[in-house]
């Protein structure tokens, strides 16, 4: 991972979209920073797109869409996108699966839900669940005394067991039913909202993540950057990020955005003309 302060500005100036994970990614205990919501105005401000990528429920994702300074996000790890049109007042709601299925799959995962609490002592199911669609999640340290990751990755042998899949957050496990995850959705958000093709644009997309389950998106995206506390799962990552910032959470993103938005000084310019001309 390089340091994010030496991000090329031929690179800078291609960057039109910035994706982000939320929890521990733009927050700092708990809690969003104001800095990150200054720093999501610039880059609004600055033409550059925004769309969170979480684990968050529905419902949560639902008020995120509406309140917050970007252009759609991505829920439940790929279970649906959001994009709220302002202008027409107007919700956009896309699920991977119809209705029919999500109830469907509610049952299936009650049962694996008893079946987790029963075997990982110190677990809970997550506080933010009774407003998820498609998801259960397990709480192994946000409102429980920290778990092992080692607890936490016996959770995801539960799901995985029953034929579910299953993603450690910094917080959570969520497991689903579905081929799915947050870069099969994003890739469908980029097609039906931004009208473009994912694979087409991916060398303009930042990605800012901090944990296992935003490694497929780490693996995609060339510019993909984890805020510094992504350093605690390093090796416990199928795929880390290329970049890193020297700040946690909505600190680490809020320096990630002033990098990106900050352009060389007058001297810079003149030291690297200069050095052209003696080329």
């Amino acid at each position: 991972m390089l340091h994010f302060s030496g991000f090329p500005e031929d690179l800078k100036k291609n960057i039109g979209y910035v994706l982000t994970d939320i929890d521990d990614t733009l927050t700092n205990d708990g809690r969003l920073p104001s800095v990150v919501f200054t720093a999501m105005e610039d880059l609004k401000k600055a033409g550059i797109r925004i769309v969170p990528i979480t684990g968050r429920p529905a419902g949560w994702c639902d008020h995120i869409a509406r309140m917050w300074p970007i252009d759609g996000l991505v829920g439940e790890n790929g279970a649906f996108y959001f994009s709220y049109d302002g202008t027409r007042k107007k919700m956009l709601r896309r699920y991977w699966k119809p209705e029919k299925g999500r109830r469907s799959d509610r049952k299936k995962l009650d049962k694996i839900k008893q079946e987790i609490l029963k075997k990982i002592p110190g677990c809970a199911v997550a506080s933010d669940q009774a407003y998820r669609e498609a998801d259960l999640a397990i709480d192994y340290c946000e409102d429980v005394p920290p778990l092992s990751m080692q607890e936490a990755e016996e959770i995801v042998k539960c799901f995985m067991k029953s034929g579910a899949r299953a993603k450690i957050s910094s917080i959570h496990v969520n497991g689903w039913f579905g081929d799915y995850d947050k870069l099969a959705m994003t890739r469908l958000l980029f097609e039906e909202v931004f009208n473009e093709s994912l694979e087409s644009v991916k060398d303009q997309v930042i990605f800012t993540g901090d944990s296992p389950n935003d490694a497929p998106m780490f693996g995609y995206f060339p510019n993909s950057v984890g805020v510094a506390n992504v350093i605690h799962f390093r090796g416990k990552m199928t795929n880390e990020p290329a970049w890193i910032t020297e700040k946690e959470g909505g600190y680490g993103f809020a320096e990630m955005v002033e990098t990106l938005l900050s352009r060389p000084s007058a001297k810079k310019l003149s030291e690297a003309s200069n050095s052209a001309r003696l080329l």
